[in-house]
C-alpha cells in the first residue's frame, strides 16, 4: 500500500451472482458510512472470477439497488444520470476479469520466492484424500503432495498436463510453523497456528485467480486502508495476511462484522424467506427506512435515537460501536420503522409512491381525482406498514365490496338481548341500514365531511336511543365489506369526495337487500 497517504479507503466487492442479499447491503453500508465518517473514499469493485456463477444483468441490478438506497461509490462502478453503467477512478480497472495479467504476474513472483507452488493433483485424487480425512475425522486439507517437487519433477508434470490438455493450479505455501495474528478492529486479536491452515489454491486451472489471491492484490493496488466484511471471512484472513507478508506489502486493517441471523438464531438465508434487497423495495419498504433498519443490524450509536437520516448515520457511525454477536433480522422492527417514515411523508409524495401499488391491484388511478387519492392516502397513512398493503386495504374505495350478509350484524348484539328494539339481529341491522339510507338522502353534499357526519349520525343514534355499535358496525361494513377498517365517518366522507353521496346510498341499499 502506498504509505504516502493516510486517507481512509474502503471497498465493497460483491460477486455478480444474482439478487442483492440484504447482508451484502449491510456490508456495503458499513463500509460506506465508515469512509464518509472519516472523509475517506468508498470503492465498488466487481469480483467476477467465479465464472460458473455469473448472472447476466446482476451488476446493473446491484447498481440500481445501491443508487436507490443512496450508497453511491466514489470510485469503481456506478450508474450515471441515464442509468448507464460507468466506471471511474485512477486505480482500476475495477472488474477482476480485466486484471488477470496482474494476478498471474504476482503468482509467478510467489512461486519464485517459494511462497507458492504448482499442484498437479487430479480431482479424483483430491476427492479420495477428502474421503479418507473425513473417515479419520480429520479436517479436510490438502496434504501438500506437490509442495516439495524438484524442478525436474515440476517440468515433467507440466509436460504431462499439457499433453492431457489441462493446466495445474497454483497453491499458497503456508508456513508450517508459527502463528498468524489478526488484529481485528471489532473482535480484537485472533491467533491461528499456521500448521492448521490449508495450502489454498491461488490460481485455478483456467487461469483465473481465486478470491484469496485477487482480493489481496486488488486491495493492495487500490490502496484499501480498511477491509470491512462479515465474520465468516475470519478463517481466511490469516492466509491473506500471510500473502501480504509474502509480497512484502503492508496489510490493511480488518473489521469483521457479525452475521445476520433469523429470529431462531440461524443464519439469514433465502430458505427462510425473502432476503433480497430488491424484494423489500418491491414490497414498499422505503429506501431511507431500509437503510435506517440495516444500519442497526450489528451497530448501535449508544443513544436513544432510533430514526436517522443518511447524513446523521455518517456523523454517528464508528466501528467501535459494532457488536460482536450476531444481529437478529427482526421484520417487525423493519415494519415499525417503515411505518414511521410513511407517516412522516407529505401526502402528495405518498400518493405518488402508492400509485404503482394501486395499479398492481388493478386500480385505474387515472379515473380518480388527485383529491380523492390524497384523501384515501391520508386515511391509511397512519396504518400502513409498507406501501404494498394499500391495494388490499383500500379496494372498497374503487369497487363495491363483496361480503357475506352475516358480517353486517353487530357481533356484540349476537349475544345480547334485543334491549326492547325488537326483531332478530339481521332484522335489526336491516332496519337501521334502511333508516341510514334515508338519512343520507336528506343530506346536502356540503354536510358529508367527517366532522359533520359524526355529529349528524350520533344525533341520529341518540334520538332513537340506539346503541352506537348496532348502527356504526353495519354502516361501516356496508361501505367497506370488511370486518376491520377505518371508522364509518372517515370512510363515508372519503367516499363522498371521490364517488359522491349516491354511491354511499347505493351501498347501504345493497346491504339492506343482502339482509
Amino acid at each position: 500500500m502506498n504509505q504516502t497517504t493516510k486517507k481512509i479507503r474502503t471497498r465493497f466487492a460483491p460477486s455478480p451472482t444474482g439478487y442483492v442479499h440484504i447482508g451484502n447491503i449491510r456490508t456495503a453500508l458499513f463500509g460506506y458510512l465508515f469512509a464518509k465518517h472519516n472523509n475517506g473514499t468508498f470503492i465498488l469493485r466487481i469480483e467476477d472470477t467465479d465464472r460458473a456463477r455469473l448472472v447476466e444483468g446482476a451488476v446493473d441490478n446491484l447498481l440500481r439497488v445501491m443508487k436507490t438506497l443512496g450508497i453511491v461509490p466514489d470510485e469503481g462502478f456506478y450508474l450515471d444520470k441515464n442509468d448507464q453503467v460507468k466506471e471511474r477512478g485512477e486505480l482500476g480497472p475495477y472488474l477482476q476479469s480485466e486484471r488477470l495479467q496482474l494476478y498471474q504476474k504476482h503468482v509467478l513472483e510467489l512461486i519464485e520466492k517459494g511462497r507458492a507452488y504448482y499442484c498437479f493433483c487430479s480431482e479424483q485424487r483430491l476427492d479420495e484424500l477428502r474421503k479418507e480425512q473425513t473417515a479419520l475425522k480429520k479436517p479436510p486439507m490438502y496434504d501438500r503432495h506437490c509442495r516439495n517437487l524438484t524442478k525436474e519433477q515440476v517440468q515433467l508434470e507440466m509436460e504431462k498436463c499439457r499433453s492431457e490438455g489441462r493446466n495445474p493450479v497454483v497453491r499458497q505455501a503456508i508456513p508450517e510453523q508459527g502463528q498468524t495474528v489478526i488484529n481485528d478492529l471489532i473482535y480484537g486479536d485472533i491467533s491461528y497456528d499456521n500448521s492448521l491452515l490449508d495450502d489454498q489454491v491461488l490460481l485455478k486451472s483456467d487461469g483465473f485467480p481465486t478470491y484469496h489471491l485477487a482480493v489481496v492484490v486488488d486491495d493492495h493496488y487500490m490502496e484499501i486502508s480498511h477491509v470491512t466484511r462479515t465474520e465468516e471471512w475470519i478463517p481466511s484472513t490469516p492466509k491473506h495476511i500471510l500473502l501480504y507478508k509474502a509480497f512484502g506489502w503492508e496489510a490493511p486493517k480488518f473489521a469483521h462484522m457479525p452475521l445476520l441471523l433469523n429470529p431462531d438464531k440461524s443464519k439469514l438465508s433465502k430458505r427462510q424467506g425473502d432476503v433480497a434487497t430488491e424484494d423489500f423495495l418491491k414490497k414498499g419498504y422505503l429506501p431511507q427506512a431500509l437503510i435506517n433498519f440495516v444500519a442497526f443490524l450489528g451497530w448501535n450509536p449508544k443513544t436513544e435515537q432510533e430514526i436517522f437520516t443518511m447524513d446523521e448515520l455518517i456523523k454517528e457511525f464508528d466501528l467501535i460501536n459494532v457488536h460482536k454477536s450476531g444481529a437478529i433480522f427482526d421484520i417487525n422492527k423493519l415494519d415499525w420503522i417503515n411505518g414511521l417514515y410513511i407517516r412522516n411523508m407529505e401526502v402528495g409524495e405518498l400518493v405518488k409512491d402508492l400509485i404503482p401499488y394501486w395499479r398492481q391491484a388493478g386500480v385505474d388511478t387515472e379515473k380518480y381525482t388527485e383529491k380523492y387519492l390524497e384523501s384515501i392516502a391520508l386515511l391509511e397513512r397512519e396504518r400502513l406498514k409498507k406501501l404494498s398493503e394499500i391495494g388490499d386495504r383500500t379496494h372498497y374505495f374503487f369497487a363495491r365490496p363483496e361480503y357475506e350478509a352475516a358480517l353486517l350484524v353487530w357481533k356484540k348484539r349476537k349475544s345480547a338481548e334485543a334491549s326492547g328494539e325488537g326483531g332478530s339481529d339481521a332484522a335489526d341491522a336491516k332496519t337501521k341500514l334502511t333508516m341510514l339510507a334515508g338519512l343520507f338522502e336528506t343530506l346536502n353534499e356540503t354536510r358529508l365531511t367527517k366532522e359533520d357526519l359524526e355529529e349528524i349520525i350520533k344525533n341520529f343514534i341518540d334520538e332513537h336511543h340506539f346503541d352506537n355499535g348496532s348502527v356504526l358496525w353495519p354502516l361501516r361494513v356496508a361501505l367497506t365489506g370488511l370486518e376491520k377498517s377505518p371508522g364509518p365517518f372517515e370512510v363515508a366522507s372519503t367516499l363522498a369526495i371521490g364517488l359522491g353521496k349516491t354511491e354511499i346510498i347505493k351501498r347501504l341499499k345493497i346491504a339492506v337487500e343482502k339482509l
